[in-house]
């Protein structure tokens, strides 16, 4: 059975939607002024910053970065540590290594100069094929559906398509390709976008406001709000781990650097055991401590959400004698590396749980 009902009377006009965005476009800060061509490196590093993360989040990382390395060769040019050290925070760290290894193969390959074809934009580190749509259409005018999860919702109710949105995402893209406009591609892309953000919204849509209004199948139907279908999200497992906060002598405290590959990689963290589905006792997260010392467990514990578990750290404190091998910072000097959010909370338990003697 087609999952897509039929259409009311009105087709959906590209011009209507682009006269829409013409009045009421948003000012974000990666966006070209209107009637100006948009630098391809602000809508590459916008695009990557905002996979999984909302506009107010993005901004101010945004702003920072744009300052420190105003181009794809200024960010080439930057050593990874620099560029994860600039990124914590903002999460979803593998987005951090591929930004940094796309702009050298941009530099590498392609002269330090963006190319314009779809094709050309997903062969390089982290680019898939939304965002080398969103490049291509956005950068270079180049007639390319760019259907993020705003314009997938747009045009769920457009055209009252009633499956599950991981399960119509091709029949979605061909929809939206079948209405990208010859020209201003790039401002149709945008304006798709805009219409999810602010108006076609997942929570009581306006769509009196709406600009495709009287060519919406899912407002003729009176099921808009109840579009996308929203398919049932399984719980999260629990995992549970020990880590180690080792402090020598001069009260320094010992990090350590993440593979390079996998969760968090390549961000700095205090040891711990590994991460398991059961609690670990003292015993056994003492005989993986990264060396011998009277460990001590700290009260509380540091809980922390990831997409796909949900953790939760014991802390056990300890002393070494140990002298400049390895990886040692200053308490006060822990803000210089590149922590992920959960080694910031768990620093902030440690500190607050030891005497001021030890936290120095």
């Amino acid at each position: 059975m087609d999952s897509t009902r039929s259409l009311p009377p009105d087709p959906p006009d590209p011009e209507a939607l682009l006269a829409w965005y013409d009045r009421h476009r948003r000012d974000l800060p990666w966006r070209a002024p209107a009637g100006q061509r948009a630098d391809p490196y602000r809508v590459w590093l916008s695009e990557i910053m905002l996979q999984q993360t909302t506009v107010p989040t993005v901004a101010p990382y945004f702003a920072r970065i744009v300052a420190r390395w105003p181009d794809v060769s200024a960010l080439a040019a930057a050593s990874l540590d620099e560029v994860l050290q600039q990124w914590q925070g903002l999460g979803y760290y593998a987005r951090a290594r591929n930004l940094h290894a796309c702009a050298r193969a941009v530099v590498a390959r392609h002269g330090g100069v963006f190319p314009e074809d779809a094709a050309m934009l997903r062969g390089l580190p982290g680019i898939g094929s939304y965002t080398a749509a969103a490049i291509a259409a956005i950068a270079f005018d180049r007639r390319e559906a760019a259907i993020d999860g705003n314009a997938e919702r747009v045009l769920a109710r457009l055209f009252a398509i009633t499956a599950p949105i991981a399960a119509a995402k091709a029949q979605l893209r061909r929809l939206g390709q079948s209405l990208v406009p010859a020209a201003r591609a790039g401002d149709f892309a945008q304006a798709l976008m805009d219409l999810g953000a602010t108006i076609c919204t997942p929570r009581r849509p306006r769509c009196v406001l709406c600009p495709w209004r009287t060519a919406c199948a899912a407002a003729a139907a009176g099921i808009a709000e109840a579009l996308p279908a929203r398919a049932d999200k399984p719980e999260r497992p629990q995992r549970y781990g020990v880590a180690f906060w080792l402090t020598r002598s001069d009260g320094a405290v010992m990090l350590r650097r993440r593979p390079e590959q996998g969760l968090l990689g390549g961000m700095i963290e205090f040891p711990s055991t590994p991460w398991r589905e059961t609690p670990w006792t003292v015993a056994e997260a003492v005989a993986v401590a990264p060396v011998a010392a009277e460990w001590s467990a700290l009260p509380g514990t540091v809980r922390h959400g990831f997409t796909h578990f949900r953790l939760e750290l014991a802390i056990l404190a300890g002393m070494s004698a140990a002298g400049d091998d390895g990886l040692w910072s200053p308490v006060a000097r822990l803000g210089e590396h590149a922590l992920p959010t959960l080694m910031k909370k768990l620093a902030r338990h440690a500190t607050s749980a030891l005497p001021p003697s030890v936290v120095r």
